[in-house]
């Protein structure tokens, strides 16, 4: 079979980690063609990738004003500029592998869907986590009755303090007016593997409680700066710029949270300093116009009686290893992100971990296999037409969207929200 063609729209740490994946498999995957109005980040996908230079673009409209010349684009742009690129792509016959959020409004997101379904085209939303081995394997082991019938789920997205700090309060995540809630940025994950453990139950009602807590101005510790970089206090300060990406450079790590910070190269600590003194990565977390919640707490309830609390907390010391505890009626099932998972057996009184695969070695520089395993399913599909291969098709990507918008619902009127089948709400 002849390669995927890509176009990569967004050259940002998801567009370029999603291209990456040609590096290892060229002859299933090719990158094509890049746009992104960033000229340090369109240049370094344009070099790493041998793309020709008329497939190059400042911007994905004038891509797509273009003869297609791909089979499919992978959307990897700021969270509030998913939908439109994703809607002209799809009615100009791309497949699309779409970066999560799908959008950010429940009107968006099902315009997006509607798009892909009238025009026949793959979508595939980024829930790596669902094709994570370790989530497969939690879902092999409900689905074979290893703990009987599923009573409650408890699972916890530990955000980590300085990934929290530099995604929610100082990045281009901090405000629901500039992007969207924290759930939907961050907890869209842990919500849609809910419903895969629980496929084939409906929620029917969620409430849920959040706050913004200590970055906020009235924290803001005595003598402490405006910026990091000149502040009289910072080394008192876990949150300090200068601690959370100088010191990365210093050990010579110029990756993902230090390439995000610093747009132009060398990537090195002069250039660092400099965009941590004018740019706002280097601000005090007491200063920002943040407003997204730092911490949530979410209940669900489904039809079949199962009950379901979901914690998303950002001061944690872990960064996105996920905990997961799952009380069944013949045993229970424990996992703790990266590790195994662990089965105890109520008849047996014995626990039995379960391994899990691996991704075989690639240079995605993604955790737990879960990027690798979601780009060689999409590249799958488009290859073959199988679209069995993507577990996060339109409408049940669309269903995980809705209980989000659900959930932060529940939580700003500050009361319980009843879900109809159809995953309205009311």
């Amino acid at each position: 079979m002849a390669p995927v063609r890509a176009l990569i729209i967004g050259a940002g740490n998801r567009g370029e980690m999603y291209a990456r994946f040609s590096l290892d498999n060229s002859e299933r995957f090719q990158v094509v063609g890049v746009a992104d109005p960033e000229p340090f980040r369109r240049q370094r996908l344009q070099q790493e990738f041998n793309i020709p230079e008329e497939n190059v673009f400042t911007d994905w409209q004038k891509a797509a004003e273009r003869e297609k010349f791909a089979d499919c684009v992978v959307i990897a742009t700021p969270d509030q500029l998913h939908k439109a690129p994703a809607v002209v792509f799809a009615d100009r016959g791309y497949h699309m592998l779409l970066e999560k959020p799908m959008a950010l409004t429940e009107e968006d997101c099902r315009e997006v869907v509607a798009a892909c379904e009238r025009n026949n085209v793959i979508l595939s939303v980024g829930f790596v986590l669902r094709y994570s081995p370790h989530v497969r394997k939690i879902k092999e082991l409900i689905d074979s009755g290893a703990i009987g019938d599923i009573v409650h789920i408890q699972h916890m997205e530990p955000a980590g303090f300085w990934f929290f700090a530099h995604h929610f309060v100082r990045g281009d995540h901090r405000t629901t007016a500039g992007s969207c809630s924290s759930l939907l940025t961050k907890g869209s994950h842990d919500i849609d593997l809910i419903g895969y453990w629980l496929s084939g139950s409906r929620c029917v009602k969620v409430s849920s409680f959040g706050s913004l807590m200590h970055f906020r101005p009235e924290n803001k510790p005595a003598g402490a700066g405006s910026r990091c970089v000149d502040c009289q206090v910072e080394n008192t300060c876990p949150y300090s710029a200068k601690k959370i990406y100088l010191e990365r450079v210093k050990q010579g790590l110029t990756d993902f949270p230090v390439s995000q910070v610093c747009p132009q190269e060398p990537v090195d600590v002069e250039n660092l300093t400099e965009a941590l003194r004018t740019g706002p990565y280097g601000r005090c977390v007491y200063e920002c116009d943040n407003d997204v919640v730092s911490n949530q707490s979410v209940n669900f309830q489904f039809d079949g009686g199962q009950t379901v609390s979901f914690d998303m907390v950002g001061f944690t010391q872990e960064v996105c290893e996920r905990q997961t505890r799952i009380s069944g009626t013949k045993g229970e099932l424990r996992w703790s992100s990266p590790g195994p998972v662990y089965v105890y057996d109520f008849l047996t009184q014995t626990s039995t971990e379960h391994p899990c695969a691996a991704a075989p070695p690639n240079k995605m520089r993604e955790m737990h296999g879960g990027d690798y395993f979601l780009t060689d399913a999409f590249v799958k599909a488009v290859q073959t037409g199988d679209r069995s291969c993507v577990l996060t098709g339109p409408q049940e990507t669309l269903q995980s969207h809705l209980l989000v918008f659900a959930a932060e619902q529940a939580r700003l009127q500050d009361r319980v929200i009843t879900i109809n089948p159809d995953g309205s709400y009311s």
